[in-house]
């Protein structure tokens, strides 16, 4: 049984000091993962049903027949979903951009739970890097592919398009980034985001603006620290293959 706490890992980094810690629930007696930057919590193993349905919404817009996906996450936190693409057969290849190098480090020594899964699936590279910055360069999201495309970019890096990690990530969630990153796409491409606040009918009315379709999902879920209802929001829209943007 592990120690009922345990801080595995603290860096002090340029956005300010990350710490991986481990504690055991002491309801279920499992271990939780939690990172924190500072004194913010960023992620948490006890709520990750919003990670992962980020993954399956997004994906689920592709056609079913639709094989050999390249999808690109950006943010890698606790894995999960990243983990989400990877079990969806059709993925052939993903790459993970995550700005802190501490964080790719905790999967690669597999300190993390999914950290040696990932580390050592052959469709999954890491790639250090900030996703907002690169989104705009002209080498993109693959510094190996120059200009290259997805079937699916898939974010999970901000608490939500209003309450950004660093000021600088704002401008992705206006006409001109979206438009950026639309480019990264293949035609009928999908673009999907997790927040932590309910559907912004302002963000929305931006991604209508810029893509051919969009939509908002709330993803409910059992928060046992409060003993209610919890809930995220995903947000996923499709490029098209050249028709004027549509509100599904």
């Amino acid at each position: 049984m592990s120690a009922r706490f345990e801080e595995i890992d603290w860096r002090p980094t340029p956005m300010g000091d990350i710490s991986l810690r481990r504690r055991r629930d002491p309801a279920s007696g499992d271990d939780v993962y939690e990172v924190k930057l500072g004194d913010e919590f960023l992620m948490s193993s006890l709520f990750t049903e919003g990670e992962i349905a980020l993954t399956r919404l997004g994906l689920a817009k592709l056609p079913s027949a639709e094989a050999e996906l390249d999808v690109a996450v950006g943010g890698l936190g606790l894995g999960y979903t990243a983990q989400a693409a990877l079990d969806d057969p059709r993925v052939r290849s993903l790459i993970v951009v995550e700005a802190l190098g501490e964080v790719i480090e905790w999967h690669e020594r597999g300190l993390v739970p999914l950290g040696d899964r990932l580390a050592s699936d052959p469709r999954c590279r890491f790639v250090q890097g900030d996703f907002f910055a690169m989104v705009g360069d002209s080498s993109g999201l693959d510094p190996r592919t120059p200009d290259r495309r997805f079937h699916a970019i898939l974010l999970d890096v901000d608490h939500s398009p209003r309450h950004v990690l660093h000021p600088r990530h704002a401008a992705l969630y206006q006409p001109v980034g979206l438009r950026a990153l639309a480019e990264r796409l293949h035609p009928d491409g999908v673009f999907a985001l997790w927040s932590n606040d309910p559907p912004d009918e302002q963000f929305s009315s931006v991604l209508a603006e810029v893509f051919a379709e969009s939509e908002s999902h709330v993803v409910a879920f059992d928060n046992p620290l409060q003993g209610d209802t919890a809930t995220n929001t995903v947000y996923v829209a499709r490029k098209g293959a050249g028709a004027g943007p549509t509100q599904m």
